[in-house]
């Protein structure tokens, strides 16, 4: 939901950030890193019980996370391998965070109580996978109540008031499961329109082969030609 309403106005506000951090001589993997590692200490701080310092560090690592794509826009190095690689961090990021919540939970709720955060953890795996195979397919799986960006809000509200944890962690259950209805339904309407032939998905990468040649064209013509 906020990917799809809120993704342009945002990327205009980052722009200038993306242009600053170019002069840096830093790159959007760089950023990634950075995050994934500020998301290993905001799952350790929690796994300790310190959840306001875990809401601190996972704020912080949502930011190299807004402004690699930035980043890498200003500096015309976004790729599908820099793509591939910031989706498979966001991946462990989340697996990590909810790592920590049932770390805490062994701590301080029952055994049975381990198993919501896992559970959180599967659906939300389930959504990531619904997106990714449906555009491997050509078809559009964006979209819904709770994707990542909303998940990773709601879990810091739990995180900032701890009594709130338990129920936040049943709304985001929940939510995410009608999250992962919404995309089969969608991804069901759009196969039964236009059903997915390989001619259609190799059409798909036809396209996305071409747009990636035009990029590195474009690049190559900016680069200053030595005088002899």
């Amino acid at each position: 939901m906020f990917d799809g309403k809120f993704r342009r106005p945002v990327d205009r506000a980052v722009q200038p950030i993306g242009q600053a951090l170019r002069k840096t001589g830093l790159t959007p993997d760089h950023l990634t890193v950075a995050g994934l590692l500020l998301g290993v200490a905001a799952a350790v701080a929690i796994a300790q019980g310190r959840l306001f310092l875990g809401v601190i560090l996972v704020v912080a690592a949502a930011l190299p996370d807004l402004f690699d794509g930035a980043l890498a826009k200003a500096s015309n190095s976004a790729s599908e391998r820099g793509a591939f690689f910031d989706s498979t961090v966001d991946r462990i990021t989340d697996a990590l965070l909810l790592g920590g919540i049932a770390w805490h939970f062994s701590n301080t709720e029952s055994a049975r109580m381990l198993m919501l955060p896992f559970a959180v953890l599967a659906v939300s795996q389930f959504i990531s996978y619904q997106r990714a195979k449906a555009e491997s397919l050509g078809l559009d799986a964006k979209g819904g109540l709770m994707e990542r960006a909303e998940r990773i809000v709601v879990l810091c509200l739990g995180l900032l008031i701890p009594m709130l944890l338990i129920p936040v962690l049943w709304v985001l259950l929940v939510l995410s499961g009608v999250t992962a209805i919404q995309r089969f339904v969608k991804v069901w309407r759009q196969a039964e329109v236009a059903p997915v032939t390989q001619a259609r998905i190799d059409l798909r990468r036809s396209r996305r082969q071409t747009r990636k040649v035009a990029r590195s064209r474009r690049i190559r013509t900016r680069v200053p030609r030595r005088r002899t």
